[in-house]
């Protein structure tokens, strides 16, 4: 299956490869709760013993990554929620390499038949005519200029971006068109496109916000598997903050009874890096995720594990989760009080208290590119 051309995206590469990664955030795949049915490797977890002896010249189980072309026909999603600053969203991924055992995405990969668990982090949806899409999208005249939000899902800037590009193909049709973008992330990968971005800040077009979930990298690489390391991550604050690129941290998740005690230190670290603005996310656990993240803290830190489900059901009134707006991301109750107040301290004696920066559209344009859009172009 030959893949598309196209500047930016990943023309030249063929989809049928995979390769093998070590490292998981999920250690099974729980049902899909919208499939009857489930097909179980032999060997892999939730498997039955039937008393074989192995097979010789059938392999053990080992998930593997695989890539698929993923053929949507739009590419910006828009939604209303009022937990999120943005209407409108690219994806440019569907399931994320880097394999964090709590993601609350993990959840979005059963409506492609999936599991929320090693199939999430084993089987990348890649969306290669991302920018080909976007550039139709802004051309439209019923286009109305708003900030387009990257990450929304699952990062855009998790290890397959390095080889695909899609990401730094949007925010360079983005750039054309001066309409703005707004990046939540925790791969390191994105001071690649400082050049992008930097061009986006120049009119008060770009904003970045780096996730921190801890400084301890032992606990980190066992947590987000392949995601970039602590140092890492504050590296490129330093280098997007060097470039004129607004960016701040999102302490993000806080795993209570786990992480709860670093808020001061990221607040701290990323300040000195150069970060402007600070925020601040509670973990949420929806659907498949609870199972996944509870077999996470058996295998890791088992010590935890009933402090941690503890604090998560105190703040959600006896669940692990509540899905309510509002209170999902940050919870209720005394415990969740002391931490966003620690947190608000911490801001403050750093220099984060202020909000992030709001980006321009008064500069929008629709440049002159040759292309034919045809009668009924794609929305």
């Amino acid at each position: 299956m030959a893949g598309e051309g196209g500047a930016g995206v990943a023309g030249e590469f063929d989809f049928r490869f995979t390769f093998v990664l070590q490292r998981r955030g999920a250690s099974s795949s729980p049902p899909n709760r919208f499939e009857r049915l489930r097909t179980v490797p032999p060997g892999a977890p939730g498997s039955f013993d039937l008393g074989l002896e192995p097979d010789p010249d059938e392999p053990p189980f080992d998930p593997r990554t695989i890539f698929l072309r993923d053929s949507s026909r739009t590419i910006v999603a828009t939604n209303t929620s009022p937990d999120v600053g943005f209407d409108a969203s690219v994806n440019p991924y569907r399931g994320c390499l880097h394999g964090c055992s709590y993601c609350y995405a993990r959840p979005n990969h059963e409506y492609l038949g999936y599991s929320a668990g090693l199939d999430f982090e084993t089987k990348i949806l890649v969306k290669t005519r991302a920018p080909q899409l976007l550039r139709r999208r802004l051309s439209l005249l019923s286009w109305k200029p708003q900030v387009v939000a990257f990450s929304g899902v699952t990062d855009a800037y998790q290890p397959a971006e390095r080889r695909f590009r899609i990401t730094r193909g949007c925010l360079q049709v983005l750039a054309e068109f001066h309409n703005p973008a707004a990046i939540v992330t925790k791969g390191a990968l994105i001071v690649r496109d400082t050049d992008v971005l930097g061009e986006l800040a120049e009119w008060g077009g770009a904003s970045v916000v780096i996730s921190v979930t801890t400084l301890d990298e032992d606990l980190q690489r066992r947590m987000e598997p392949l995601a970039a390391r602590p140092l890492r991550r504050l590296a490129a604050i330093e280098a997007l903050a060097a470039a004129g690129v607004p960016v701040g941290v999102n302490v993000a998740p806080v795993v209570p009874g786990l992480t709860d005690h670093e808020i001061p230190g990221i607040v701290a670290a990323a300040a000195e890096a150069g970060a402007r603005f600070a925020g601040m996310l509670v973990l949420r656990l929806p659907y498949g995720v609870k199972e996944i993240f509870s077999e996470w803290l058996e295998a890791h830190v088992p010590e935890r594990k009933e402090r941690v489900l503890a604090r998560l059901r105190e703040m959600r009134g006896g669940k692990l989760y509540d899905g309510r707006f509002a209170v999902r991301g940050r919870g209720e109750g005394v415990y969740a009080e002391q931490l966003r107040a620690v947190f608000d301290l911490a801001a403050r004696r750093s220099g984060l208290a202020g909000r992030g920066p709001t980006l321009e559209t008064r500069h929008f344009r629709v440049p002159h590119t040759g292309e034919q859009l045809g009668l009924f172009p794609e929305t």
